[in-house]
């Protein structure tokens, strides 16, 4: 089964304010798009991945995770703008969905730097048993990738507390074990750190090189 998989990603400037114990705010936009270009590379290298369509309204990382292989669309102008990101995944699946009727669309976080594509293998593979199925993240609190069948509606409910939002609506958790690169996205300092002990890809760890993180 061949996946296409939705990735939003904000304005490069706005991005990764929680970051900011950790790298200034002229730093946060290229480590922002770091892990971007690794999540879409990892992705795009995932054997169960057709495609990877990248909802952005952010020209540099346009260009650059279009170079990688993937396909950019803007945000829908006529999206409410306080639904932003669960009305970006939406009309990113309505996309998918007009180009690959019968195929599965996923979501999934821009900040997986350390993304292994065998682990996202695994992970797809048990999401395409179920009408609609997500992955809880490291804090165990939100949720890093959200599943649906084709058919069925990919009803996205990101934000704080995603992993609950997200059961109350009829998604199935999946329960795996050794995907840990699929869960450990990176909002904070501490998030950072796990994902360069799990191992990040070549543009995280080139950016990260030119931070002082204590534990590195």
């Amino acid at each position: 089964m061949q996946w296409t998989l939705a990735v939003p990603l904000k304005p490069l400037a706005r991005a990764k304010s929680r970051l900011s114990d950790t790298a200034d705010d002229g730093v946060r936009p290229g480590l922002t798009l770091a892990f971007a270009q690794d999540t879409v590379a990892a992705a795009l290298a995932c054997t169960s991945v057709h495609d990877v369509v990248v909802v952005t309204d952010d020209p540099l990382a346009g260009r650059e995770l279009a170079a990688l292989g993937a396909r950019i669309v803007p945000d829908d102008p006529a999206a409410d703008p306080a639904d932003g990101l669960n009305a970006a995944l939406r009309h990113a699946a309505a996309l998918a969905r007009a180009a690959r009727p019968y195929a599965p669309v996923a979501t999934l976080n821009a900040d997986l730097p350390a993304l292994r594509p065998d682990e996202l293998a695994r992970v797809l593979g048990a999401a395409a048993a179920f009408p609609r199925a997500f992955l809880a993240d490291a804090a165990g609190t939100g949720t890093t990738l959200l599943a649906a069948a084709p058919g069925r509606a990919l009803r996205p409910a990101f934000g704080p507390g995603s992993r609950l939002g997200h059961r109350r609506s009829g998604a199935v958790e999946l329960v795996l074990d050794d995907v840990d690169s699929v869960r450990q996205d990176v909002d904070t300092g501490d998030d950072l750190r796990a994902a360069l002990c799990l191992g990040v890809g070549p543009r995280t760890a080139a950016a990260a090189a030119r931070l002082l993180i204590p534990g590195q």
